[in-house]
């Protein structure tokens, strides 16, 4: 009875997944054929128009805005959970990603990654009575609000939340994610390189940017800059996060799996001795990428202090295919009896 019930919860909300972004399709695609632009920014517009009908589209005749209004007008807010809106806008940003062809920086955290990281944390967290997040290039914000939501189910608590980002589309995104869902969160529209007055927190995480950051002035400041030309974003941002952690507390990154194995890597390992324990670095599955040297792994770092020691082994292995159930939960079980007993 109870698998039954469960099957049929499943489905109520697979329905109000694809309603949800029905209703955002739908009110996008008669912005965009109106006013001729992306896809990206009237899904923006749509997101403004669900949150207050009042807002006035002043690309849009009479007609065109009364038809966006009724679209809009479906939406009911006490109809869905939070994770029901965050998946109905997942969908649609993919949609975004698809029609515009978008940069691949907008790229969204698949939520299976998202699930393995929200369960290590709630492994290492288990019994706290509050967890503090940082994510220092958020994006969309998908990462984050997928974690909120997760940790508030595994926890039993409510997660304070921070995130930074610089692009004005995926921040204004993420903002209107976080209102949609009501989550309460501290947002930085800034250049986390460029040292935002971020708050210290239990735990950094993020799907980091790669590449090259263009400004040299502003990496000066940082240990992790490159001597010679452009420095890496995303060993900027490992020790911008780090630096905003507490003593003892974690940072979980997407990186590169090579992200050793490169001669700017000397830097990075440079600046983690004495105070950054390398705890563990999971590869993904080979599977979920175009060929290996676009493979990303989840870095697994903490601060010195506290109770913090280095574990013993660093935890490393790469994560059987998400397809095999068992081989996956062999692997989680694995990572559970690593926390116990190595890690604390």
């Amino acid at each position: 009875m109870f698998k039954y019930c469960e099957k049929e919860l499943s489905i109520l909300t697979e329905g109000q997944i694809e309603r949800f972004f029905d209703i955002l399709n739908r009110a996008s695609e008669l912005i965009q054929k109106a006013t001729d632009q992306s896809y990206l920014d009237s899904l923006i517009e749509t997101l403004a128009v669900i949150q207050d009908p009042d807002t006035e589209e002043s690309g849009l005749n009479d007609a065109d805005a009364k038809k966006l209004i009724n679209i809009c007008s479906e939406f009911k807010r006490s109809e869905y959970d939070s994770e029901t809106l965050r998946k109905g806008l997942q969908m649609a940003i993919l949609k975004a990603i698809r029609v515009d062809n978008v940069q691949a920086n907008y790229q969204i955290t698949p939520d299976t990654i998202a699930n393995v990281i929200g369960y290590i944390i709630s492994g290492i967290f288990r019994g706290t009575e509050s967890i503090s997040l940082l994510d220092p290039a958020m994006g969309t914000g998908n990462l984050l609000t997928a974690l909120n939501n997760q940790l508030s189910n595994t926890l039993s608590l409510t997660p304070t939340v921070s995130g930074i980002e610089n692009d004005d589309a995926m921040f204004e995104l993420a903002a209107d994610s976080f209102e949609l869902q009501h989550i309460h969160a501290e947002l930085f529209h800034e250049d986390a390189v460029q040292n935002v007055l971020a708050p210290m927190v239990d735990v950094a995480v993020s799907d980091l940017p790669i590449g090259y950051y263009p400004i040299d002035k502003n990496a000066k400041g940082f240990a992790t800059h490159s001597e010679n030309g452009h420095s890496y974003v995303h060993h900027l941002l490992i020790e911008f996060a780090m630096n905003h952690v507490k003593k003892g507390g974690f940072g979980f990154f997407l990186v590169p799996s090579q992200l050793f194995q490169t001669d700017e890597a000397k830097q990075l390992l440079k600046w983690m001795q004495g105070k950054i324990y390398l705890q563990g670095l999971l590869n993904l599955p080979g599977e979920l990428f175009q060929n290996a040297a676009a493979q990303k792994a989840i870095l697994i770092l903490q601060n010195t202090g506290e109770k913090a020691k280095q574990a013993d082994p660093v935890m490393l292995g790469e994560f059987p295919s998400f397809k095999d159930q068992q081989a996956f939960a062999k692997f989680l079980t694995e990572i559970d009896a690593w926390e116990e007993k190595d890690l604390k």
